[in-house]
């Protein structure tokens, strides 16, 4: 299950990793063959494995990574609902960090194949599906993180609260920290939180959302059915998961459209997007650094004087 094809198979097994391998055994209960490291991600290793039990998916790493792995095992099991529309990887097992390995996730592996010619129609119309699942409340059962970060989900009523204290403050914050948010954005920032409330809805049907919904986070199944991984999942409104797969692109007209028809968005949802997709610039340039400061200043910019 990967974003990209494995690459060509390690010579040796975990070789720097002895208790990582035998943990894995032990949770299979069969023998390791192979592993053949995947590329696409940027957070943790990732490894396809060949056992005598078949193939899984593997997630590994230590520290701030193998603290990702709880959060990112409960929003698949949420994603992963009796009537979804995605295949979702099943989770095999998720263990934390030791002193004698490091913390993994452990998956089924997913086949991959070419994605038919309605993939991005069939994408948008089970997205609208997946959103269709809602509750209460914003935010989610565990706090998970973006990337590295952590994402906190406690539970709310008021959505742009949740979305100023929970989403845009602390990312703001880290940024501070990191020395990568400049003080010339600041009165901009003041007038973006300021307002907040009159540009986001109050109390939007509190949707299942992905939560980190861009385009190599989204596979064609071998059967052609469209495939979610890599979540950072809360209950919000369902315009965040549609803003971000137009901020890097890779979705054409047909997912927008497929969208549309089957739940139409609410007039203003392309400023809505700038606003959600300032999360998302800030997470990236606090792990990414001053390439995305640019496109930060223009959504503050557009956000402030719209």
């Amino acid at each position: 299950m990967s974003s990209a094809d494995p690459s060509p198979s390690n010579t040796a097994l975990f070789a720097d990793e002895p208790a990582l391998r035998q943990a894995l055994a032990d949770t299979l209960g069969a023998e390791l063959r192979t592993a053949t490291p995947v590329s696409g991600g940027c957070i943790a290793h990732a490894s396809q494995l060949d056992t005598t039990a078949g193939l899984f998916f593997l997630k590994w790493g230590r520290g701030t990574v193998a603290r990702t792995f709880a959060g990112e095992a409960a929003g698949l099991h949420a994603l992963a609902t009796p009537d979804t529309p995605f295949r979702i990887p099943e989770v095999v097992a998720t263990q934390p960090e030791t002193d004698e390995r490091p913390g993994f996730l452990l998956m089924e592996w997913i086949e991959t194949g070419p994605p038919p010619p309605t993939f991005d129609a069939d994408f948008g119309e089970a997205l609208a599906v997946l959103h269709r699942h809602t509750d209460s409340q914003y935010g989610f059962r565990v706090d998970n993180h973006i990337g590295r970060l952590p994402q906190a989900n406690p539970r709310t009523t008021n959505w742009a609260a949740f979305f100023r204290t929970q989403r845009l403050q602390p990312q703001v914050e880290h940024a501070r920290a990191r020395n990568r948010w400049s003080a010339d954005w600041d009165a901009l920032l003041d007038r973006v939180l300021e307002r907040l409330p009159t540009l986001l809805p109050n109390d939007p049907p509190a949707s299942l959302v992905h939560g980190d919904l861009w385009r190599g986070n989204v596979m064609s199944a071998a059967t052609g059915s469209p495939a979610l991984i890599d979540p950072a999942v809360y209950y919000g409104h369902r315009e965040v998961d549609l803003a971000m797969t137009d901020l890097f692109g890779g979705f054409d007209d047909a997912f927008r459209d497929a969208y549309q028809a089957t739940w139409p968005l609410e007039p203003g949802a392309a400023l809505r997007a700038t606003v959600y997709n300032l999360y998302h610039l800030i997470n990236h340039l606090n792990h990414f650094g001053g390439t995305y400061a640019q496109q930060v200043r223009h959504a503050l910019n557009r956000i402030a004087h719209a």
